[in-house]
């Protein structure tokens, strides 16, 4: 499932399309706020099912061996520990992901040259040769960790930090190039969760329930209907600096954490400052963060005592101010 890190940075990217490109549509932006979304939980499931593309060029380097002409003795007894790995033969059997990736269409179509480069890495690395060349555990669950091992191991070792597979999701679509590392996480998690008892996997769904579906498209929703308002806000507290020569960037994080700070009661205001403090530390300026905690600060107090922040429910009502007690600077 989509954590709310996820769905607040998913927030924060499509605010700042809709301001840079100068859209004019809420509903064609909460479209693609959606799309964007649906996107990276097509990519987590992709992630798990990418083990069993793998295992499909093996099959079929082992059916080209046995079809030749003058085929080895290897040819003829290949060695099928990885083939007939028990892990993977559950996520290809598993209907749960198989209808997940259909319902969302997710898939690796078109990208052999992709998935033929992974293998090769696959095979020459030391943790794949020395699956390959050990002896099966005799314990059936020691069989299976085993089994386990190897495609985290596989998932670990030659996705994330991978350039030529970044480049090529990034092909792929222009929504994945950021997600990468938290859908590989997810992926391995569910694949962690699978022992040799489990009927089916445990596939995640796509939001954790209703709420955080509903807290998504409100915070998108409200931030853009009340832009103007809460840019006021900003404006107040940043009136040494020209408000046009703040990083644009820093504008969009603090707008979407005055909406989360008004409009939703139950989320304490510590949670909201530490989670888009940290946000602007990945995808704005050295000093965004200094100075986004800086300016919250400020507008947490005033909020407050102005009344427009009323938390709701033991333990909300602390606007203790995390981290990074410094004097903003632009």
């Amino acid at each position: 499932m989509l954590s709310r890190r996820l769905l607040r940075i998913k927030t924060v990217k499509s605010l700042y399309s809709y301001f840079q490109s100068g859209e004019d549509s809420l509903i064609r932006s909460e479209k693609e706020l959606s799309a964007s979304i649906r996107k990276s939980y097509e990519l987590y499931l992709m992630m798990i099912a990418l083990i069993g593309e793998v295992a499909e060029v093996a099959r079929e380097r082992i059916a080209i061996g046995q079809a030749k002409l003058m085929p080895t003795e290897e040819d003829l007894h290949p060695n099928r520990r990885f083939v007939d790995n028990r892990v993977i033969a559950r996520i290809e059997e598993s209907t749960t992901l198989a209808d997940a990736m259909t319902r969302y269409k997710a898939g690796w179509q078109g990208q052999q040259a992709l998935i033929k480069r992974l293998y090769q890495d696959m095979v020459a690395a030391p943790y794949y040769k020395r699956y390959m060349e050990a002896a099966a555990p005799a314990d059936s669950r020691e069989a299976f960790a085993a089994d386990r091992r190897l495609v985290t191991d596989f998932l670990s070792t030659h996705i994330e930090d991978n350039d030529y597979f970044e480049e090529a999701l990034e092909e792929m679509s222009m929504f994945w190039i950021d997600d990468i590392s938290y859908c590989l996480g997810l992926a391995i998690r569910t694949i962690g969760f699978l022992n040799e008892n489990s009927a089916d996997l445990d596939v995640m769904p796509m939001y954790k329930n209703e709420d955080d579906k509903e807290y998504v498209e409100t915070l998108f929703r409200k931030a853009l209907v009340s832009h103007e308002e809460y840019f006021g806000y900003i404006d107040k507290f940043t009136q040494n600096w020209d408000f046009d020569r703040i990083a644009f960037m820093d504008k969009i994080i603090m707008l979407a954490a005055i909406t989360e700070l008004v409009q939703f009661p139950t989320i304490p205001v510590k949670v909201t400052l530490d989670e888009f403090i940290e946000i602007s530390k990945y995808y704005s300026t050295p000093g965004s963060s200094v100075f986004v905690n800086g300016i919250l600060d400020r507008v947490v107090v005033w909020l407050t005592e102005e009344g427009k922040i009323a938390k709701t429910g033991r333990g909300l009502i602390d606007t203790t101010i995390p981290k990074e007690k410094n004097t903003p600077h632009a």
